[in-house]
């Protein structure tokens, strides 16, 4: 019987940005061991569930297992060098990262979605391709059986690799995902270092929740634990939180500062139930914000494509909204279709949501369980662009929130780095013009005339005056 052709992994280009790692890489110079090639995009939430799995096997197989991410960028802006490096050290990347600007890599390899990971063995040879979230067990096996493979052949040859990391300045704040102003506070989810922030107007800390650690644990206001945590919602006494990495819903009840999990049991959820009546035993799926509205705490669940909602009544979460398919489809509620829904707020009995994935504005209709787009047309449709309704365009929104006074809602236009206005009666959408510079922002919140912006990749928050259209950096500070 003949042996079954095997395939030389194509090599490396020579052209390709690097980043953590002092010199560029070769496949030849890793001859000996386990490569997997992580094609991913930063702003896609599947790449991001991929994240932990390799940095698991990267801790496994130190010596005799390479990681590289394979950068093919979707957006105009992930092209970018500088966004790239921001969005490696806001998801804690360790291996090196190639940005593949040019797709050249994605033809070679015949790559046809984000995720992809090519596995290739210690001799250099492409074994095969893992497509889609969800692999660790399956990677974790393959990488036993090929080394136990290499080693009886005598071509295992471990080393260790150092990385060369950027690391962000020292700041105050770090990647803050989201904010929430009230009468008095600023609540900051200080996203990069898993807690939340109580602060005055003027940027003075008042209470600190969160330990620091990233994990998942319930007590007070000093031992608990979040891990990435976003978008935030307040009702009466408690702080609600939208703790993505842990898939989770978090309470903090701000009189005594005691944080407890209302929803999630920690691990992601991907083919899930339409309700729960335990929401502890719900697994949900990188929940990214937060709004209330009669009763109901209504989820942007970036992993799952959908909109849930948690009557806090009976204590009980099902899925509201969506059918689990990413892409952008109107409808009824049921076979709607939404793209990592990342911002969401509340105005009467519509729902506006910030589709960051499809670059679009959803409409949710309560009573009539409808689902409309106001801007936005689908998956690779993004730009930079004011015009009315579907004449704008956007490039990955993340935030969103409504002005009653002005009959607007307000975007975080995080790709494009901009804030824009939409007209609730007209649907026209203009770009704000202030004199602050933006990276990235990822969240927005509105009290009276004064507009909160979560500068992430700068770890400011913003405080812009609409009316005079002037802005600050807010000082945020632990210590006068």
């Amino acid at each position: 019987m003949n042996e079954p052709t095997r395939i030389r992994a194509p090599e490396l280009p020579e052209n390709l940005d690097w980043f953590n790692t002092d010199d560029p890489l070769t496949l030849a110079s890793q001859r000996g061991k386990i490569v997997l090639l992580d094609f991913w995009t930063y702003c896609c939430i599947n790449c991001m569930h991929v994240l932990p799995d390799l940095h698991y096997l990267q801790n496994k197989y130190p010596d005799s297992l390479t990681v590289i991410g394979m950068h093919s960028p979707k957006f105009e802006n992930e092209r970018v060098a500088g966004q790239l490096q921001k969005a490696i050290n806001r998801h804690h990347i360790r291996h090196p990262v190639a940005n593949d600007t040019r797709f050249q890599m994605w033809r070679a390899y015949g790559i046809k979605a984000w995720p992809s990971i090519i596995f290739i063995d210690p001799e250099g040879y492409v074994v095969g391709i893992l497509r889609g979230e969800g692999r660790r067990q399956q990677l974790d096996e393959l990488v036993r059986k090929h080394l136990d493979a290499a080693e009886k052949k005598g071509v295992l040859m471990p080393s260790r690799m150092t990385a060369a990391a950027r690391p962000e300045p020292k700041t105050t704040l770090s990647f803050p995902g989201k904010v929430l102003a009230t009468r008095n506070n600023l609540y900051i989810a200080d996203s990069g270092r898993n807690r939340i922030l109580e602060t005055y107007h003027d940027g003075k800390v008042r209470r600190i929740f969160g330990s620091g650690t990233a994990g998942i644990l319930d007590g007070n206001e000093t031992a608990a634990m979040f891990n990435n945590p976003q978008g935030m919602a307040l009702v009466g006494d408690f702080l609600y939180v939208a703790d993505t990495d842990n898939h989770a819903i978090r309470r903090i009840h701000l009189k005594s500062g005691d944080v407890m999990t209302l929803a999630g049991d920690g691990k992601q959820g991907r083919y899930v139930a339409d309700s729960f009546k335990e929401p502890l035993e719900a697994q949900l799926n990188s929940p990214w914000d937060l709004t209330y509205h009669e009763s109901n705490l209504y989820i942007a669940m970036a992993g799952q494509h959908q909109i849930w909602c948690m009557n806090l009544n009976h204590q009980a979460i099902k899925r509201f909204a969506g059918s689990g398919r990413e892409d952008l489809a109107d409808g009824p509620i049921d076979s709607a279709c939404f793209a990592q829904p990342s911002g969401i707020t509340a105005l009467d009995n519509t729902l506006y949501i910030a589709d960051a994935e499809t670059s679009a504005i959803r409409v949710l209709r309560i009573d009539q369980e409808t689902v409309s787009t106001m801007i936005g047309k689908g998956l690779f449709d993004f730009g930079d662009r004011d015009g009315v309704g579907q004449k704008a365009r956007l490039q990955h929104p993340l935030g969103i929130t409504v002005d009653p006074e002005r009959n607007a809602l307000w975007i975080a236009d995080t790709f494009n780095s901009k804030i824009k206005r939409v007209d609730l009666q007209t649907s026209q959408v203009s770009k704000f013009k202030f004199g602050i510079k933006l990276d990235e922002p990822g969240g927005l919140s509105l009290f009276r005339d004064k507009l909160f912006i979560a500068n992430t990749n700068a770890h400011q928050i913003v405080m812009l005056d609409l009316s005079s259209r002037v802005a600050e950096v807010v000082n945020v500070r632990e210590n006068d």
